[in-house]
């Protein structure tokens, strides 16, 4: 056997092995009521942008709440939109949504 089809063959062995690591890690997550993996597509299938968020901000920073959107802007860690990491947009969203409502 050629050292190239010697590589070959152990790649693939490797690849096996790994496939039925994650199959065992996946079961045992999902049946033991721990950890549930999904797809990040299952998880969001209308994910939330930046101009969805940027619109609702500057909507409550024209009604006056300029200095809460500020706020809110610091709390998740920026000093301005484009700064905040997209995980962390529902969050915010959410947040600004209620401003002047209460």
């Amino acid at each position: 056997m050629s050292d190239l089809s010697q590589v070959v063959t152990e790649l693939r062995n490797a690849v096996q092995s790994l496939n039925s690591a994650a199959d065992l890690l996946t079961k045992f997550f999902n049946s033991s009521g721990g950890i549930q993996i999904t797809s990040s597509q299952e998880t969001e299938e209308n994910p939330i942008t930046l101009e969805a968020v940027r619109a609702v901000l500057a909507d409550k920073a024209l009604a006056g709440y300029t200095s809460e959107v500020r706020a809110l802007l610091e709390k998740h860690g920026a000093e301005k939109l484009s700064e905040i990491y997209p995980a962390k947009y529902p969050a915010l969203l959410k947040e600004a949504e209620v401003l002047g409502n209460g």
